[in-house]
């Protein structure tokens, strides 16, 4: 802590991105907060890892989840070890890198990815973490398996997509290439399975993460450094980033100057103040940020019924669609437009990073906040209490082979089709006539996620999002089940969930098991459905048939017949 207060003494204000809060009436709770915190020496207690700021209770897992605090200065012992690594690849003609992973490990890469793309001569990185046939398929066709290098990450090391991904992938090239082991690397936890499954098979390389760090914190571990020394990111220039932002943050600033621990604040008490809708407007350089965001505020937050339901992605509307329950966050980079003025009249955040580089600060700044957030709510920001029940659903499911895996078809339990029209429209109007005043409306897609499906769920997002005034989210599953999924039950109960499935034209078995991906990602589904219909939410699955893009359509026209 001394070298830190030394180090916050040293920085030049310029140094650091630079953040507004413009929340109106709502500044009297934060800095009512903001006091109570400094008489409490918050941040002091926070870099002491003290368990009790969330929970009076012995919680062993929450002193146990506090490493990700030293990662921007512990991580740079390893940068030697990981500019070689990822110099190697290189050198060797190494085209693509494919990240097998979910969650926080898989999240990460895909930012890094889009918004600094592979450098010259590097490969590109490309994140599979949809377990739908065409996914799957769609990737191996944009590869040549004899320059492509595989990531299998999974902080547990027993993930069951990311095993399936290596699984196919395994075998694939096997069949090509001799030596297939040099073509993985296993990045996990100490003493996982798959940590001995990479020994088994010879890999290339075992990259071991901190076991003190969850997965939605793990971003400055080797989850996020592996893949960004690969695509040739400056990943020194990026822990010196998230360094400056830790010494901002150290525990002499007092609370109501520490910008991480202020935004904490506020989000947490316009959250209690019922603005528990967090809408991230960005700039074009930094549209794939909120990705990231999304599962670190909706599965820190989203428990015990209450939670702060991150928004991103949403096409900006005009100032009348918005409610009572949003807190708009503008992420802008330096000479970009900020996209946000249209949403003015509404408490907002506003952050400017001067640089790309500056996502190093942005990483650490929210995951400070969203702990203080934690905080604010009185829950456990370190765990995921209830993932574990879609999970164990969707495991009977499969154990029940095709019987079980059926009811995730057209004639499964309380299934709209959207080759029938007419019922369909009147599902949705019976399933949207439960929309209360403060709700939010999840698109949940078990379908291959691609551009073109992607612009047709965005356009049912304005739809409901303009008609009923409510905020709309959209996820691709399995996916957000590593993501969201834990706000969508644990959470309040202000969701209105529209699962959408389809029938894979063209399904592939997982080598070395007994099931295909096309069971897989049905098995999830319903298992997902089951769960939130165990614990009362409001849910509707609809069957989009084996075209999809069709069956969309229809869902686009039977909603514009309730809603328009």
């Amino acid at each position: 802590m001394a070298a830190l207060r030394e180090k916050h003494r040293a920085i030049p204000a310029g140094q650091v991105d630079r953040q507004t809060l413009n929340i109106g009436t709502n500044w009297d709770r934060v800095e009512g907060r903001l006091r109570a915190w400094r008489s409490e020496k918050f941040a002091h207690r926070l870099w002491a890892k003290d368990p009790t700021l969330w929970s009076s209770e012995p919680v062993p897992e929450l002193a146990d989840r506090l490493g990700w605090l030293i990662l921007p200065e512990a991580m740079y012992e390893q940068l030697d070890d990981l500019t070689a690594f990822g110099e190697t690849a290189k050198a060797e003609g190494v085209c693509h890198v494919v990240l097998l992973g979910m969650g926080g490990s898989s999240l990460t890469p895909e930012v890094f990815q889009r918004i600094f793309g592979n450098a010259p001569r590097h490969p590109e990185l490309i994140v599979l973490d949809s377990t739908h046939p065409a996914a799957v398929r769609a990737v191996e066709a944009r590869i040549d398996l004899r320059h492509t290098l595989f990531l299998v990450s999974s902080k547990s090391g027993t993930t069951v997509e990311t095993l399936s991904f290596f699984r196919y992938f395994w075998r694939q090239v096997s069949q090509a290439i001799d030596t297939p082991g040099r073509h993985f690397v296993a990045i996990t936890d100490p003493g996982t399975p798959l940590e001995q499954l990479a020994r088994e098979r010879d890999f290339r390389r075992t990259f071991q993460a901190p076991p003190n760090v969850g997965g939605r914190y793990s971003a400055l571990t080797v989850f996020g450094l592996v893949p960004a020394v690969l695509i040739g990111m400056d990943v020194r220039g990026l822990l010196d980033r998230a360094r400056t932002m830790a010494e901002v943050c150290a525990p002499c600033v007092p609370e109501p100057e520490n910008p991480s621990i202020a935004l904490g604040a506020a989000l947490g008490e316009l959250a209690l103040a019922g603005r528990d809708k967090v809408t991230f407007l960005t700039s074009r350089s930094l549209e794939a940020f909120p990705a990231w965001l999304e599962q670190l505020i909706a599965e820190s937050t989203g428990k015990d019924g209450k939670g702060i339901v991150p928004v991103a992605h949403e096409p900006l509307g005009s100032l009348e669609v918005y409610g009572e329950d949003r807190f708009f966050v503008h992420l802008y980079l330096e000479g970009d437009e900020d996209v946000g003025a249209e949403a003015s009249g509404h408490p907002a955040a506003h952050i400017r990073l001067r640089e790309k580089a500056d996502i190093g600060q942005e990483i650490f700044r929210w995951e400070v906040a969203v702990a203080a957030a934690g905080a604010v709510l009185g829950v456990h920001p370190f765990n995921q209490p209830d993932v574990q029940l879609a999970k164990e659903l969707a495991r009977r499911a499969m154990e029940r082979g095709s019987e079980g895996v059926e009811e995730g078809r057209d004639e499964g339990p309380e299934m709209a089709s959207a080759t029938r029209p007419e019922e369909l429209a009147q599902a949705i109007g019976s399933w949207l006539a439960q929309a209360r005043a403060g709700d939010y409306v999840a698109l949940q897609a078990y379908l291959a996620p691609t551009p073109e499906t992607t612009a047709i769920l965005q356009e049912v997002r304005l739809v409901l999002r303009d008609r009923l005034r409510l905020a709309t989210t959209l996820g691709y599953g399995p996916r957000f089940l590593h993501s969201t999924g834990q706000l969508h039950k644990g959470g309040p109960d202000t969701g209105l969930f529209l699962q959408l499935v389809d029938e894979p034209a063209d399904d592939l078995p997982v080598p070395e098991t007994s099931y295909t991906f096309g069971a897989l990602i049905r098995a999830q589904a319903l298992g997902d459905y089951q769960a939130l219909k165990r614990l009362g939410r409001r849910v509707l699955r609809v069957y989009t048939g084996v075209d999809s893009a069709r069956g969309l359509e229809q869902l686009a026209k039977a909603l514009c017949r309730v809603l328009c």
